[in-house]
C-alpha cells in the first residue's frame, strides 16, 4: 500500500475532476490518498459548490467525492485560503475537509510514492 498526494490548484472542472477520478482509482488499488486544495481551489470546497460542477461525458462529481471519502480518502484545504479569499470563512467549508497548513500536508505525504498536481 502506497501514498498518493494530489494538489488541486483551481476550481475549474479541469482542476477538480482529475483528482477525484485518480484519487478514487488509487484508493481502489489499495493506496492512501490525500487531496490538498490550495487557495486557488478553495472556492470549490465551499458548501454547495461541488454540486454545481457538471460536465457532459464525465461521471457525477458528487458520487466521486462521496465515494472517495467513504473509501478513506482525505481532503485537505490550505488554511491560507481564508487570508487569500476574504469572502470564505471556515464555517463555509463542506463537511469532512481538514483545514491545515502546508507544513501539515508535507508531513502527512512525506512517504508519498506518487504525486500529481492539477
Amino acid at each position: 500500500m502506497g501514498m498518493v498526494a494530489i494538489t488541486v490548484n483551481g476550481s475549474q472542472p479541469s482542476n477538480v475532476f482529475p483528482p477525484f477520478i485518480l484519487g478514487s482509482s488509487a484508493i481502489a488499488s489499495g493506496d492512501d490518498v490525500i487531496l490538498f486544495f490550495t487557495p486557488g481551489a478553495g472556492p470549490s470546497l465551499v458548501k454547495g459548490e461541488l454540486e454545481k460542477i457538471k460536465v457532459d461525458g464525465y461521471p457525477d462529481l458528487m458520487e466521486l467525492v462521496e465515494g472517495f471519502q467513504m473509501l478513506g480518502g482525505r481532503i485537505m484545504l490550505c488554511e491560507i485560503t481564508f487570508d487569500a479569499k476574504k469572502d470564505i470563512k471556515p464555517e463555509d467549508i463542506r463537511e469532512g475537509v481538514e483545514i491545515v497548513g502546508a507544513t501539515t500536508f508535507i508531513s502527512e505525504i512525506k512517504d508519498a510514492t506518487i504525486t500529481f498536481s492539477f
